[in-house]
């Protein structure tokens, strides 16, 4: 399957990607103090069922996963960085919550994530977020033509590693398409100069996960799914899904 997609195919992926904004938005809406997991991935369904769309995460199984991911959503509270099972737990005041969000519209899919915390705001976690949706924000301006893929790893990690932030190990974003997850691995950290070239037509998800502490580590609950901080501080995630075109990044996952 080509990497590289289509004026065509990216406006169809920017549908899709709206469907994941709108879903965002209505999660992050219903999200208080004594709102369970599971009632937001209910919110979630019916925001994707509304659209005609169909969710990327449910019953999505990897090669690497035992069993496939039970919910529409990931929803990663505190020190879980990714991948978190929506549950019956209930928010509570100054959690910081992450929600990871993929769907399909028409056979193509968009995939974001966006973190924010529920309730009282301690600054330390705000001065994650804040850093989290920096390096997205630098990774998304180095997605050019002729840059490389260190370049744009380099932008997302050099600055957050000197705020002393970690870096979720092993992890990063991807490319997207006909499916959630396909080639190139996107790194969060890098060097510059170094990797595959962006050209144009290539779509990527960007997504940092950045980690209170210089600690990279992380550790997987029982239920094979949730990635926790090996520290056990918080973590923040901050993703979108950016064409690569003549006239510079597009940003396909906005309202």
């Amino acid at each position: 399957m080509s990497m590289i997609k289509s004026p065509e195919e990216i406006a169809l992926m920017r549908e899709a990607g709206r469907v994941v904004a709108t879903t965002l938005a209505r999660v992050r809406e219903a999200a208080a103090v004594g709102v369970s997991l599971k009632e937001l991935d209910d919110v979630a369904a019916a925001s994707i069922a509304d659209a005609g769309a169909t969710p990327a995460f449910l019953n999505y199984r990897p090669r690497w996963a035992s069993v496939p991911f039970p919910g529409v959503i990931c929803t990663s509270v505190n020190d879980a960085v990714v991948h978190g099972i929506p549950n019956e737990y209930r928010l509570q005041d100054g959690d910081l919550l992450s929600v990871d969000c993929g769907a399909f519209l028409a056979g193509w899919c968009g995939d974001a994530a966006v973190s924010f915390i529920v309730g009282t705001v301690d600054p330390v976690d705000q001065a994650l977020i804040d850093a989290t949706d920096a390096a997205l924000a630098r990774g998304i301006e180095a997605a050019r033509i002729g840059n490389k893929m260190g370049d744009l790893a380099y932008a997302i990690g050099g600055a957050a590693r000197r705020a002393g932030y970690g870096l979720l190990a092993d992890h990063g974003g991807h490319g997207i398409g006909r499916t959630m997850h396909a080639e190139p691995h996107v790194p969060n950290d890098g060097r510059p100069g170094r990797g595959i070239k962006l050209t144009e037509g290539l779509v990527i998800a960007i997504e940092p996960m950045l980690i209170l502490g210089r600690k990279d580590d992380y550790y997987h609950d029982d239920d094979e799914w949730t990635l926790r901080s090996a520290n056990g501080r918080r973590a923040a995630h901050s993703e979108h899904t950016v064409a690569i075109t003549a006239d510079g990044p597009v940003i396909l996952t906005l309202p």
